[in-house]
């Protein structure tokens, strides 16, 4: 398939454009609720207007009713939430949590879903137990209780966790820590006795948690899937985590770019627009084509992803890692083309910097993602 949208995914992205630009912009979201210490981090606002868009329904089945589109919708959305810096439970909610109650029998579906579709519930996934992404390695247990499981172990950076409704937990059912198999994902209410959170800032001013699960206990019609067989489940909602937040990151390399290249045309500096000295010219066009194939790379996991093709997992790293290589220049680039006043909070490309950061650890940094590759590629 052609590396472009289709002209019905082009009038997508215009609508998205037009109301992320408007309603999702840094100075209206991100630095409203940073400026408030808001505890969610994001506007709930926001949050219904894209219910109202159609946006938080995007991935989930018409039957289920939602809209039924594919990864590359949804990446058009996120790339503007990126370009715009949109504080947004988009990428965790209606990307991850929605790929995983696809995959839920029909109580869990209708318990959740509508909540979701409507703008009126926030879902997290809880997948990570240490600093660094390892989805390998499931310690926190999940032992049979009666009718249900009893849940015990801990969850980090997992984020939007303390404003969730509810969150999906990878927990292990059986064999060690290590194992492939023996994993069962649970939907674990904001309420269920016995889960604690430790919320936290991270750098870009979006919330995490750090949760303890002491003996929660769930029914068990709290299981996503089938019990033991939640690998399965599992790589799926990874995948389309992984492309989403690679598609995010082209939106922040764009915005960064956007704002550096506007920048270049207005500062002068020895009597001439900065723009005209050839060696920033050499490095903003080295960007433009680094950003290009990184938003191309992304494309074709999309399709790929889409498609149900074999080669959509490998595509899939390939693009979290170029992405974040990609945005890491952008943003290095945009502070240091802005000068001192990059650095400064008055100027928002630093903001950029931020989110790239949190965004190249989510899910993967560039090195876990090249190291898949290698893998995936019989290395």
């Amino acid at each position: 398939m052609p590396l472009y949208h289709t002209e019905d995914q082009a009038m997508l992205a215009d609508s998205a454009s037009g109301f992320l630009a408007e309603e999702g912009n840094i100075n209206k979201q991100l630095r409203h609720w940073r400026d408030r210490d808001c505890k969610d981090g994001f506007g709930h606002g926001l949050w219904k207007q894209m219910a109202e868009m159609g946006f938080t329904g995007m991935l989930v089945a018409e039957d289920d009713g939602g809209l039924g589109m594919g990864h590359v919708e949804a990446g058009i959305v996120l790339e503007e939430i990126g370009r715009n810096l949109t504080p947004s439970p988009f990428l965790t909610s209606s990307v991850l949590a929605a790929t995983a109650l696809g995959h839920a029998s029909s109580d869990l579906k209708g318990r959740y879903l509508p909540g979701l579709i409507e703008g009126e519930s926030v879902f997290a996934v809880a997948i990570d137990e240490t600093a660094k992404h390892r989805p390998s390695r499931i310690a926190t247990k999940a032992e049979k209780s009666g009718n249900g499981f009893k849940l015990t172990g801990s969850k980090s950076f997992v984020i939007q966790g303390a404003s969730s409704d509810m969150i999906v937990v990878a927990a292990r059912t059986s064999g060690s820590d290590e194992d492939e198999h023996g994993i069962t994902l649970f939907a674990v209410p904001k309420d269920v006795n016995g889960m604690s959170q430790n919320p936290v800032r991270l750098v870009d001013s979006s919330m995490a948690s750090h949760i303890t699960f002491d003996g929660v206990e769930l029914d068990g019609d709290a299981v996503i899937g089938e019990v033991d067989g939640g690998r399965e489940v599992l790589n799926a909602m990874l995948a389309a985590g992984r492309v989403g937040a690679a598609a995010e990151g082209v939106g922040v390399a764009q915005g960064a770019m956007d704002m550096t290249i506007d920048y270049l045309k207005q500062r002068k500096q020895f009597g001439k627009v900065i723009g005209e000295f050839q060696a920033l010219q050499h490095r903003a066009a080295h960007l433009y084509s680094e950003v290009e194939i990184a938003r191309a790379a992304t494309i074709k996991a999309q399709q790929l992803l889409d498609e149900g093709a074999p080669s959509a997992d490998l595509m899939t790293s390939v693009a979290k890692a170029k992405v974040a290589k990609a945005a890491g220049l952008a943003v290095k680039e945009g502070v240091q083309m802005h000068g001192g006043i990059g650095m400064t909070d008055e100027y928002d490309i630093g903001l950029y910097m931020k989110r790239d950061r949190a965004l190249a650890e989510f899910l993967g940094d560039a090195y876990f993602h090249a190291n898949r590759v290698a893998e995936l590629s019989g290395y």
